[in-house]
């Protein structure tokens, strides 16, 4: 289990650090914006400072929950505590909704107010620092994501991938607003956030979801986890295999048919060769086995869930 346990280790370290990396810029895109909100009086501008406000905040509940969730597991939670990064997830997408219908609700009051927006230098030059202060935000983000597969970490990316396209929105209309004669732009846009921050809050919720209703992995990492244990000449078949992922570690429960002739002994060596094999193809899990007789199943209505068996394991 030393495998599992240093993965964990990294993943924690990892995440850790990319929430502070994304706490960091969030404060520090919060006092840029505030200025350039009040400046402009923009409702673009305004949409990218409530965004930028709700980042912060999403940035240091998401800090908590990863660094819970590399917390190593207790007595009272066994399995660890991986699911935190899912709940820190969860509470993004809460505050991405609230968010769009704060903009939506404020640009659709321009458009019927008729407000005007000043001082386009100082939002487009805010932007402007905003977005590149972004891009070096995701570019270490997606690194993360990459190696740890973090669902909490993944919802601040989708957060942060939206503030990219704010600060965009927030440049072409003060454009169009001041400098075109569109007076209509800034709103509209304004809308436009909105609904792309409601898609984004759809998006970064399914992940989250699957891991908080331990749903099966997918399908293609299913096989390769069964290719791997059929390899085993001594195994028969395999059945009744339970797949779940919390945080950084994945879990599994399966059943194997032996030769029913077979020692206890035989049977604990067989299956710590199988575990072996396992681990080193899939080192963040947790293996549970659970040894039949060939041909036996112990809970003939389980075959309604699930029915896989290996021909390649039978010799």
């Amino acid at each position: 289990m030393s495998g599992a346990h240093d993965h964990h280790h990294v993943h924690g370290s990892l995440t850790t650090k990319a929430a502070i990396a994304s706490v960091s810029a969030a404060f520090f895109l919060l006092l840029l914006k505030a200025y350039a909100a009040w400046a402009t009086g923009s409702v673009a501008m305004l949409g990218s400072l409530a965004d930028t406000s709700l980042d912060l905040l999403a940035s240091l509940v998401t800090l908590y929950g990863v660094r819970l969730a590399a917390t190593p597991a207790d007595r009272d939670h066994r399995f660890g505590h991986g699911k935190a990064e899912a709940l820190a997830a969860l509470f993004q997408v809460a505050l991405i909704a609230v968010s769009a219908v704060a903009i939506g609700w404020r640009a659709v009051q321009r458009l019927v107010h008729g407000e005007a927006t000043a001082g386009a230098e100082y939002g487009i030059a805010v932007s402007a620092i905003a977005i590149v202060t972004t891009f070096a935000l995701l570019f270490y983000q997606r690194s993360v994501i990459a190696r740890t597969g973090s669902v909490a970490i993944e919802a601040d990316h989708v957060h942060y991938q939206t503030d990219l396209l704010l600060n965009l929105s927030v440049i072409a209309a003060l454009v169009l607003d001041q400098y075109l004669g569109f007076t209509g732009a800034d709103p509209l846009f304004g809308i436009a956030i909105a609904l792309w921050l409601a898609w984004g809050a759809w998006r970064a919720s399914s992940r989250a979801i699957d891991q908080l209703m331990d749903r099966e992995w997918p399908e293609e990492k299913r096989r390769r986890f069964l290719a791997v244990a059929a390899r085993h000449p001594e195994l028969k078949g395999i059945h009744d295999l339970r797949t779940r992922t919390s945080g950084s570690r994945d879990f599994v429960q399966f059943h194997v048919w032996v030769d029913p002739l077979m020692s206890v002994a035989e049977a604990h060596r067989v299956m710590d060769e199988v575990e072996h094999k396992l681990q080193q193809e899939f080192p963040a899990c947790e293996i549970l086995i659970h040894v039949d007789p060939e041909g036996q199943v112990d809970h003939p209505g389980n075959s309604l869930l699930e029915t896989d068996e290996t021909p390649g394991a039978a010799q």
